[in-house]
Protein backbone atom coordinates (compact mmCIF):
# COMPACT_ATOMS: atom_id res chain seq x y z
CA UNK A 1 0.00 0.00 0.00
CA UNK A 2 0.92 3.16 -0.94
CA UNK A 3 -0.65 7.08 0.15
CA UNK A 4 0.44 10.34 -1.52
CA UNK A 5 1.10 13.22 0.79
CA UNK A 6 0.61 16.38 -0.80
CA UNK A 7 2.12 19.55 1.25
CA UNK A 8 3.97 22.27 1.01
CA UNK A 9 7.24 23.75 -0.36
CA UNK A 10 7.79 25.84 2.59
CA UNK A 11 8.32 24.96 6.18
CA UNK A 12 5.42 27.37 7.66
CA UNK A 13 5.58 29.77 10.34
CA UNK A 14 4.87 27.20 13.22
CA UNK A 15 7.11 24.51 14.07
CA UNK A 16 4.22 22.24 14.56
CA UNK A 17 4.10 21.69 10.73
CA UNK A 18 7.54 20.38 10.44
CA UNK A 19 6.98 18.49 13.60
CA UNK A 20 3.54 16.61 11.66
CA UNK A 21 5.27 16.12 8.60
CA UNK A 22 7.74 14.16 10.40
CA UNK A 23 5.10 12.00 12.81
CA UNK A 24 3.54 11.44 9.48
CA UNK A 25 6.54 10.20 7.29
CA UNK A 26 7.68 7.93 10.22
CA UNK A 27 3.99 6.43 10.96
CA UNK A 28 3.94 5.47 7.43
CA UNK A 29 7.12 3.97 7.39
CA UNK A 30 6.26 1.78 10.46
CA UNK A 31 3.24 0.88 9.36
CA UNK A 32 4.62 -0.44 5.90
CA UNK A 33 3.02 2.01 4.44
CA UNK A 34 5.08 3.24 1.32
CA UNK A 35 5.11 7.43 0.56
CA UNK A 36 4.55 8.94 -2.57
CA UNK A 37 5.22 13.11 -2.60
CA UNK A 38 6.20 15.49 -5.28
CA UNK A 39 9.56 14.75 -4.93
CA UNK A 40 10.96 17.71 -3.64
CA UNK A 41 13.96 17.87 -0.98
CA UNK A 42 13.04 21.26 0.79
CA UNK A 43 9.94 22.44 3.48
CA UNK A 44 7.38 20.07 4.66
CA UNK A 45 7.86 17.77 1.09
CA UNK A 46 11.67 17.02 2.78
CA UNK A 47 10.81 16.40 5.86
CA UNK A 48 8.14 14.13 5.19
CA UNK A 49 10.43 11.79 2.63
CA UNK A 50 13.30 12.19 5.45
CA UNK A 51 11.10 11.06 8.20
CA UNK A 52 9.96 7.90 6.02
CA UNK A 53 13.20 7.15 4.89
CA UNK A 54 14.96 7.08 8.24
CA UNK A 55 12.28 4.17 9.72
CA UNK A 56 13.10 2.57 6.76
CA UNK A 57 9.77 3.09 4.47
CA UNK A 58 9.46 3.44 0.75
CA UNK A 59 9.78 6.73 -0.90
CA UNK A 60 8.86 7.59 -4.16
CA UNK A 61 9.04 11.43 -5.47
CA UNK A 62 7.76 12.40 -8.96
CA UNK A 63 9.16 15.64 -10.06
CA UNK A 64 9.08 17.84 -12.91
CA UNK A 65 12.02 18.50 -14.87
CA UNK A 66 11.64 21.75 -14.37
CA UNK A 67 11.91 21.94 -10.46
CA UNK A 68 14.76 19.13 -11.13
CA UNK A 69 16.72 22.05 -13.00
CA UNK A 70 16.39 24.03 -10.28
CA UNK A 71 18.06 21.82 -8.18
CA UNK A 72 15.20 20.87 -5.67
CA UNK A 73 15.05 17.10 -6.42
CA UNK A 74 15.45 15.02 -3.61
CA UNK A 75 18.82 12.91 -4.42
CA UNK A 76 17.93 9.73 -1.45
CA UNK A 77 14.49 8.62 -2.30
CA UNK A 78 13.83 4.76 -3.22
CA UNK A 79 12.75 6.23 -6.17
CA UNK A 80 12.79 9.69 -8.00
CA UNK A 81 9.98 9.85 -10.92
CA UNK A 82 11.04 12.78 -13.46
CA UNK A 83 8.09 13.98 -15.37
CA UNK A 84 7.51 16.59 -18.03
CA UNK A 85 4.62 18.79 -15.91
CA UNK A 86 2.82 19.57 -13.47
CA UNK A 87 -0.24 17.53 -14.78
CA UNK A 88 1.97 14.69 -15.34
CA UNK A 89 3.32 14.58 -11.92
CA UNK A 90 -0.09 14.65 -10.38
CA UNK A 91 -1.40 11.85 -12.76
CA UNK A 92 1.32 9.74 -11.22
CA UNK A 93 1.06 9.89 -8.10
CA UNK A 94 -2.70 9.43 -8.50
CA UNK A 95 -1.84 6.18 -9.87
CA UNK A 96 1.09 5.04 -7.43
CA UNK A 97 -0.77 5.82 -4.63
CA UNK A 98 -3.96 3.88 -2.52
CA UNK A 99 -5.06 7.28 -0.69
CA UNK A 100 -3.97 10.62 -0.89
CA UNK A 101 -3.35 12.32 2.31
CA UNK A 102 -2.91 16.67 2.59
CA UNK A 103 -0.47 18.18 5.31
CA UNK A 104 -0.65 22.25 5.72
CA UNK A 105 0.30 23.96 2.49
CA UNK A 106 -0.40 26.29 -0.33
CA UNK A 107 -2.06 26.89 -3.16
CA UNK A 108 -0.48 23.88 -4.86
CA UNK A 109 -2.02 21.60 -1.89
CA UNK A 110 -5.20 22.72 -1.95
CA UNK A 111 -5.31 22.15 -6.24
CA UNK A 112 -3.80 18.83 -5.74
CA UNK A 113 -6.12 17.69 -2.49
CA UNK A 114 -9.33 19.28 -4.52
CA UNK A 115 -8.67 17.33 -7.67
CA UNK A 116 -8.21 14.05 -6.16
CA UNK A 117 -11.61 14.50 -4.20
CA UNK A 118 -13.21 15.66 -7.19
CA UNK A 119 -12.07 12.17 -9.16
CA UNK A 120 -13.79 10.74 -6.46
CA UNK A 121 -16.59 12.45 -6.02
CA UNK A 122 -16.78 11.77 -9.93
CA UNK A 123 -16.52 7.67 -9.45
CA UNK A 124 -13.01 7.82 -11.12
CA UNK A 125 -11.77 6.53 -7.80
CA UNK A 126 -12.74 4.84 -4.96
CA UNK A 127 -9.15 5.81 -2.36
CA UNK A 128 -9.46 7.91 0.43
CA UNK A 129 -8.91 11.50 0.31
CA UNK A 130 -7.77 13.04 4.12
CA UNK A 131 -6.34 16.11 5.48
CA UNK A 132 -4.26 16.22 8.60
CA UNK A 133 -5.66 19.09 10.45
CA UNK A 134 -2.62 20.14 12.11
CA UNK A 135 -3.00 22.95 14.92
CA UNK A 136 -6.19 23.28 13.53
CA UNK A 137 -4.58 24.90 10.01
CA UNK A 138 -7.39 23.65 7.74
CA UNK A 139 -10.52 24.82 9.95
CA UNK A 140 -11.68 27.62 8.13
CA UNK A 141 -11.19 25.76 5.07
CA UNK A 142 -13.81 22.99 6.67
CA UNK A 143 -16.14 26.08 7.42
CA UNK A 144 -16.13 27.12 4.32
CA UNK A 145 -16.68 23.51 2.87
CA UNK A 146 -19.63 23.39 5.03
CA UNK A 147 -21.01 26.70 4.23
CA UNK A 148 -20.92 25.50 0.32
CA UNK A 149 -23.07 22.53 1.60
CA UNK A 150 -25.33 25.04 3.51
CA UNK A 151 -25.66 26.92 0.02
CA UNK A 152 -26.52 23.97 -1.99
CA UNK A 153 -23.35 23.80 -3.93
CA UNK A 154 -22.31 19.80 -3.19
CA UNK A 155 -24.33 17.30 -1.11
CA UNK A 156 -23.22 16.41 2.46
CA UNK A 157 -22.52 13.00 1.07
CA UNK A 158 -19.45 14.34 -0.49
CA UNK A 159 -18.66 17.07 1.96
CA UNK A 160 -18.16 13.37 4.26
CA UNK A 161 -15.69 11.65 1.81
CA UNK A 162 -13.35 14.33 2.52
CA UNK A 163 -11.50 13.09 6.29
CA UNK A 164 -10.34 15.60 8.79
CA UNK A 165 -8.27 14.49 11.58
CA UNK A 166 -5.95 16.51 14.02
CA UNK A 167 -3.62 13.68 14.58
CA UNK A 168 -1.62 11.08 13.34
CA UNK A 169 -3.15 8.23 14.35
CA UNK A 170 -6.94 9.40 14.23
CA UNK A 171 -5.92 10.28 10.63
CA UNK A 172 -4.65 7.04 9.56
CA UNK A 173 -6.83 4.88 11.76
CA UNK A 174 -9.75 6.94 9.25
CA UNK A 175 -8.02 6.36 6.14
CA UNK A 176 -7.26 2.74 6.53
CA UNK A 177 -11.39 2.13 7.69
CA UNK A 178 -12.99 4.35 5.16
CA UNK A 179 -15.31 3.53 2.96
CA UNK A 180 -16.58 5.34 -0.16
CA UNK A 181 -20.47 6.00 -0.51
CA UNK A 182 -22.77 4.80 -2.82
CA UNK A 183 -23.91 7.57 -4.67
CA UNK A 184 -24.76 8.94 -8.00
CA UNK A 185 -23.20 12.17 -8.94
CA UNK A 186 -25.61 13.22 -11.67
CA UNK A 187 -28.27 14.91 -11.58
CA UNK A 188 -31.73 15.65 -13.52
CA UNK A 189 -32.24 19.17 -14.77
CA UNK A 190 -35.38 19.09 -11.66
CA UNK A 191 -32.70 18.77 -9.02
CA UNK A 192 -30.56 21.30 -9.83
Amino acid sequence: MRICVFCGSSSGNRPDYLEAANQLGTALAKAGIGLVYGGAQVGLMGEVANAALAAGGEVIGVIPKALVDRELAHEGLTKLKVVGSMHERKAMMAELSDGFIALPGGVGTFEELFEVWTWAQLGHHRKPCAVFNVSGYYDKLIDFLDHCVEQGFFKPVYRDMLIVEPSVESLLQAVSDYQPPRVVKWINSEQT
